[in-house]
């Protein structure tokens, strides 16, 4: 039997920060820089979270809630670990996290060509709502993706 082993999820901090860059270059063609994370931690509606496995970071998710509204500005997994259920594990701590500071709507810009996590987020509950034409490096679209979060739960 292969059962996934205990995934920790907690606040990033500063110490993480080289590891999950080490997941973001891996994940993304244009990825964010350093100091992106750096000012996720430091942001006050901001609530960047980790996943940690055996003592690894292995996943993230930057998300941030400000009144109503929460937004998913970024998430990964490490190549390696991905299809294990640690971004769905990620997200509903984010939708929780979300919640608790009162948010309603949870949001979320994806390539329109990552299948994977459009199946992943409309699995969780959003729902298409727009397309930003050209969005990533003026090529590809992004789908605006939406879920209410009274249902997350």
């Amino acid at each position: 039997m292969n059962l996934l082993p205990l995934v920790h999820v907690r606040q990033m901090t500063g110490d993480d920060i080289e590891a999950v860059m080490a997941i973001e270059v891996a994940s993304y063609p244009v990825p964010w820089k350093y100091e992106h994370f750096s000012d996720e931690i430091a942001a006050r509606y901001s609530w960047p979270l980790v996943a940690v496995e055996e003592g690894n970071v292995v996943g993230y998710v930057c998300l941030m809630s400000l009144f109503e509204e929460a937004q998913i500005l970024n998430v990964a997994v490490s190549p390696s670990r991905q299809g294990r259920g640690i971004a769905r594990i990620l997200l509903k701590y984010a939708f929780a996290l979300a919640l608790e500071k009162g948010a309603e709507t949870m949001s979320l810009e994806v390539r329109a060509s990552n299948i994977a996590a459009i199946s992943l987020y409309e699995k969780l509950g959003f729902t298409n709502v727009g397309i930003r034409s050209g969005y990533y490096e003026s090529v590809e679209d992004a789908i605006l993706m939406e879920k209410p979060l009274k249902e997350s739960l």
